[in-house]
């Protein structure tokens, strides 16, 4: 069930690793594209609703994707160091205190919807369907949050194949279950917006209880729960000595989208909708960059805390090469497909217009936020969660929000997508010299910022 990452080619791995991680990814991802397909067949309303839930719905995947962050660096240079033990026991821990986490984020939630919401700039007639929507994905979030954090763990060890074939299953499940519960097919109730929550919550739900029941009995990766309190505290300190800073460092992208949906609105209806469709497809071209940033992760993990330091310059060479490579690639692909593309969510010209300018514009800085994913991961696999966070913090805040402003101000709505594209290729390049400066460091034992491999 596992692999050892410290030998053999290191492109080969990360290749072998990030195939089977970008399937499961484009299944993941078909949630959110399949769930925004059928709902724009409700009309305008329904979609522009439903765009209005996706910078919370990324809070929330960002807190999860802090855990498995967490996980997967912990985990991995306890595989590293061979340590078996450290391994199960970080695993069970790891994956109770996301539990216990999404479960309370889950009621906050429930307990926020019209303000919130409202904040965010949705208006009166949109709240009802938001309502709808929200009040039952709120109750996936858990779910996701345990069966992504056990994910995390299988891939910390170097297997990813496994964590591609349960994530296809939990798309499939989603897929089926969209427009039977959306439209009322086959004698079931038209439920509409609550539909579409409906069935990403029993998806959740049954390759939950399939993960847990399948890791447990067949794989044995748990410890026993049944410890001392200390040991379990130490253990979730070790975590969100990564976890934590991972939390931060994807928390705030949706905290960025939340302003950047608030300003989009002040464009009208059309606008929101236009980025909404934007924003659920994006994520299909970035794929590899998303199976990339999760194998990084581990890898430097295992290699770091063997003392296989000069692995981890070839795996940022690697990296560098890829997202240039297929950066360009995307680029010239999302340039002559972005219309069409956006034509298969929507009728109405003014939406898709929006929805295709965003995308032409993006795609030109595909590549640089692929480096900034695979960096922030690099920096989360040995350990040393900080510089991802300082830039995840300056890509929104120190350049995009200010640019976006000032774009929004000379351009219009055009304005704030340029200001997005140009961070992403700015705090790209100053990412990836980063990581090769600390690895550098560390090598000759200068660093500062990485640790001593012995001290992992």
């Amino acid at each position: 069930m596992s692999a050892d990452l410290t030998k053999g080619p290191v492109g080969a791995h990360l290749r072998r690793q990030a195939v089977p991680m970008g399937m499961g990814l484009v299944a993941i991802i078909s949630f959110d594209a399949v769930d925004l397909f059928f709902v724009s067949r409700l009309g305008d309303a329904p979609l522009a609703a439903i765009s209005f839930t996706f910078p919370v719905v990324w809070m929330i995947s960002s807190i999860i994707i802090g855990f498995e962050a967490g996980a997967a660096s912990c985990i991995s240079r306890a595989v590293g160091r061979n340590d078996v033990r450290a391994a199960r026991r970080q695993t069970t821990d790891t994956v109770a205190l996301a539990g216990i986490v999404s479960l309370a984020l889950c009621v906050a939630g429930l307990l926020t919807i019209p303000p919130l919401f409202g904040l965010l700039g949705a208006t009166s007639d949109l709240l009802p369907l938001i309502n709808d929507y929200m009040s039952i994905w709120y109750w996936s979030a858990p779910a996701s949050a345990v069966t992504w954090t056990c994910l995390s763990a299988i891939r910390a060890r170097g297997n990813s194949l496994l964590e591609g074939k349960i994530i296809v299953l939990a798309a499939v499940i989603n897929a089926i279950l969209d427009p039977i519960l959306i439209f009322g097919l086959f004698g079931m109730p038209r439920l509409e917006m609550a539909g579409a929550a409906l069935a990403t919550f029993i998806s959740s739900s049954a390759v939950l209880v399939g993960t847990l029941v399948y890791l447990h009995l067949s794989l044995r990766i748990f410890a026993t729960p049944f410890v001392a309190i200390a040991r379990v505290t130490e253990s979730w300190r070790q975590m969100l000595q990564v976890g934590f800073p991972a939390m931060l460092t994807n928390a705030i992208v949706p905290i960025s989208n939340g302003v950047a949906v608030a300003m989009i609105a002040k464009f009208g209806i059309d606008a929101v909708g236009g980025y909404g469709i934007a924003a659920r497809v994006e994520p299909i071209g970035l794929i590899a960059f998303y199976a990339l940033s999760a194998v990084t992760s581990p890898f430097m993990g295992q290699n770091f805390s063997a003392g296989r330091l000069d692995r981890l310059a070839q795996a940022r060479i690697a990296i560098g090469k890829f997202c240039v490579g297929y950066g360009l690639i995307l680029t010239i692909l999302i340039a002559g497909s972005a219309w069409y593309l956006a034509g298969l969510f929507t009728d109405t010209p003014e939406i898709r217009q929006v929805a295709a300018e965003y995308l032409w514009i993006m795609a030109l800085s595909y590549g640089g936020y692929g480096m900034v994913m695979a960096t922030c991961a690099a920096f989360n696999g040995v350990g040393y969660p900080i510089p991802g966070l300082i830039i995840s913090t300056s890509r929104a805040f120190i350049v995009f929000l200010p640019l976006a402003l000032l774009g929004r101000q000379l351009i219009g709505l055009n304005g704030i997508f340029v200001a997005a594209a140009v961070s992403n290729i700015l705090i790209g390049a100053v990412g990836y010299a980063w990581l090769g400066r600390n690895i550098r460091l560390v090598t000759q034992g200068l660093g500062p910022g990485l640790r001593s491999p012995k001290h992992t």
